[in-house]
């Protein structure tokens, strides 16, 4: 389900140790594409406008005073509702916050890869292996 930006079937989703990128790369994608989110292929300007929107989000609760490392959680709902799980009134959490958006955006660079048949570790390696190589504050920008 997504909700509030967010996808979400109540199950976490655990971590293994030694997953690769291209491994997240594949389940953020499954995920995506199981929930409905490539039904309608949308351009590839919607693809980056919704990573970016996530960066906005961020930066909305920065801006709302909310420090980066900072997780708070929501009761989740739906249509306003509190959702509850076998008619039981189990409370899910909703993870918020700049982490969380920040967690987002990676999750969409990763489904987008996914879709798009691009190898993230390579591209990593490679931006990073160039990135070390430039000289400090490259370019002279101020920001």
């Amino acid at each position: 389900m997504k909700a509030n930006g967010h996808w979400d079937d109540g199950n976490p989703v655990v971590l293994k140790r030694g997953h690769s990128i291209n491994e997240l790369v594949k389940e953020a994608h499954d995920t995506a594409v199981n929930k409905g989110w490539w039904d309608k292929e949308p351009s590839f300007g919607e693809v980056l406008a919704l990573i970016h929107s996530e960066a906005s989000e961020a930066l909305e609760d920065f801006r709302a005073g909310m420090q980066p490392a900072s997780f708070r959680y929501e009761e989740k709902t739906e249509g306003g509702l509190l959702l509850t799980h076998a008619n039981q009134r189990s409370v899910y959490w909703k993870p918020c916050g700049i982490p969380s958006e920040l967690a987002d955006i990676v999750i969409r660079v990763m489904d987008a890869c996914g879709h798009y048949g691009i190898d993230l570790e390579k591209a990593i390696a490679e931006k990073m292996t160039y990135n070390a190589t430039r000289p400090q504050r490259h370019g002279g920008k101020v920001l």
